[in-house]
């Protein structure tokens, strides 16, 4: 025979999965956070990157990122700082690399301000290669102004490349990603000549 269900029994019944449903939720939600907060290379997605709080995260999990991946002598830098690079690695050729990470959002491109910073710290850290990082894409006018300096930039689709490799351990091509050379062009600047009246 069946049970009735009366209106006491579908209200608790319904709270019940509510409260089961907001607790797999919580859950989750600190299970992602504690993952990003221990910047693992091997458990961070790209998705968490784009749910990372700030930018220091993801520092943080490209300082352990490069390190995974057998770069040596990583160092993070300082927060206020850094003189516009967020970390400095030697390269496979024993080169000193300066890395600006940004994280940003796919509607809010990097401009020149970045690619500014870390073509100016290279000098501070006397470094030979610059290279910009970001989980978003960049300005027109930033791919131009680093294709004139010579600075490397990686966007949203290398990261996810990076990340892919990494994580099928497939470390060399991931670095040959941050390895390969900058693009460079001659400056498009050309001086308009004004007649004196």
């Amino acid at each position: 025979m069946p049970i009735p269900w009366n209106t006491t029994t579908i209200l608790t019944t319904a709270i019940l999965a509510l409260l089961f449903v907001l607790l797999v939720i919580r859950l989750v939600n600190n299970r992602r956070r504690r993952i990003r907060r221990e910047a693992n290379p091997r458990k961070i997605s790209l998705k968490d990157i784009d749910l990372m709080a700030d930018g220091s995260e993801f520092e943080l999990y490209l300082f352990h990122l490069f390190h995974e991946l057998g770069y040596d002598e990583v160092y993070q830098t300082t927060g206020s700082r850094d003189f516009g690079a967020d970390l400095v690695f030697t390269g496979l050729d024993g080169s000193r690399n300066v890395l600006q990470a940004k994280r940003y959002g796919q509607s809010n491109p990097v401009g020149l301000g970045a690619v500014q910073e870390i073509y100016a710290s290279m000098r501070y850290y006397e470094a030979e290669r610059a290279l910009v990082l970001t989980s978003g894409r960049y300005t027109e006018g930033s791919r131009t102004l680093a294709a004139v300096n010579g600075v490397k930039l990686l966007d949203r689709e290398d990261l996810e490349d990076i990340i892919h490799l990494f994580k099928s351990r497939r470390y060399d091509e991931a670095i040959a990603i941050i390895e390969e050379p900058a693009e460079l062009h001659e400056s498009p600047w050309k001086p308009k000549v004004k007649k004196a009246t």
